[in-house]
């Protein structure tokens, strides 16, 4: 049970969490009570969803050998802890069991979410699955910034509310931009070993030095978005106090860390996703 719950990234996993505090937090923002089940059902949706990507990822690079000197999370297949066969069993369960649960969540609002989680799946899979992956073209960071921001907050607050506005696209930004940034550092992470196995990120596209600045661009986009918000709750102002985190994370990209050293990073930057989704969520339940 161990290797797979190493297997499905917990590090990850505040990307899955944050789309869906914030979607839910605006609804209550409007004087709206929460629907409960429809927001646990919305979370439950986003975490397998996340969880079904990594055990995707892990197969697909596993069976094309681009895991094989990774330095980042366990990889199950490349490590030979699990055979590529049961990674891939447990992709299809996880995305399933995503299916299964977006289909009861469309049935109590809207079943164009149907489409939308098809339309998800789908791109989960094909990023580094299929003949064609388009994560090894350098398109992961807009995928993510829509499924994982868009998409999630958005689909969340759609979820709650039935209706899409111009305030849920607005919060929607952080939220994706911060998704983005996980995926970009942990890029930046394997940028040498990708570039040997012919796995075009975009760091591999742009070079270690703008992909480091790009990387931070994320987390200025995100922290703007977030006090762009003061518009609808002026509790988002509390943002700020996270400022110094982002900025020792971005001292320590652009001092040039690098390999294992991102690692850490990794993780300082997933509970930076967690704690500026919970601050701006919270700010807007208040």
């Amino acid at each position: 049970m161990k290797k797979w719950l190493q297997g499905a990234r917990p590090r990850t996993l505040p990307a899955a969490i944050a789309p869906v505090l914030v979607g839910t937090s605006l609804h209550h923002s409007h004087g709206h009570s929460i629907n409960w089940v429809n927001a646990l059902l919305a979370l439950s949706v986003s975490l397998l969803l996340q969880i079904a990507v990594n055990y995707a990822n892990d197969y697909s690079d596993g069976v094309r050998g681009t895991d094989e000197v990774r330095v980042g999370p366990v990889r199950l297949v490349a490590s030979g802890l699990a055979t590529a066969t049961s990674v891939k069993k447990a992709a299809y369960l996880t995305f399933t069991l995503a299916a299964v649960l977006g289909v009861t969540l469309a049935l109590r609002t809207s079943l164009w979410l149907i489409a939308v989680g098809a339309v998800a799946i789908l791109a989960a899979w094909t990023y580094t699955g299929g003949s064609k992956p388009y994560g090894y073209q350098g398109f992961g960071e807009i995928s993510v910034f829509v499924f994982f921001g868009l998409v999630a907050t958005m689909g969340s607050y759609f979820a709650q509310s039935q209706e899409l506005t111009w305030e849920s696209f607005l919060v929607a930004i952080p939220v994706g931009a911060l998704s983005c940034a996980l995926l970009a550092i942990n890029n930046l992470r394997d940028l040498p070993k990708d570039a040997l196995v012919g796995k075009l990120t975009l760091a591999v596209r742009l070079g270690e030095s703008k992909a480091r600045y790009f990387f931070i661009s994320l987390l200025v986009i995100a922290h703007l978005t977030v006090l762009l918000a003061v518009v609808i709750s002026p509790w988002v102002l509390v943002s700020i106090f996270l400022i110094p985190v982002t900025i020792q994370i971005s001292q320590r990209i652009l001092a040039g860390a690098e390999g294992k050293a991102l690692i850490p990073l990794l993780g300082n930057t997933a509970r930076l996703q967690l704690l500026l989704s919970t601050t701006l969520a919270v700010a807007l339940f208040i």
